[in-house]
């Protein structure tokens, strides 16, 4: 039996990275417009994006609280 591997992703579009964090692309062009594009510079169009970049991506998505989920208060 024949094992093919298939060779890495080297970029993602902004619809597959999107696809794979499982979020809009609203919320990641959120992400992108407020840990990268900050500085008054505006955001290309048709971005790529590699693995260590999806696994940044990934880490600002989880650090921030979503606004479509209500917290509950902390009881003490």
């Amino acid at each position: 039996m024949q094992i093919t591997k298939t060779p890495p992703v080297e970029y993602y579009s902004e619809a597959e990275v999107a696809g794979i964090l499982q979020i809009s692309l609203e919320r990641l062009h959120r992400l992108l417009d407020k840990h990268i594009f900050n500085d008054g510079t505006s955001r290309p169009h048709n971005l790529t994006f590699t693995n260590s970049e999806l696994l940044l991506l990934q880490f600002w998505n989880r650090s921030e609280p979503n606004p479509k989920v209500l917290r509950m208060p902390r009881r003490y």
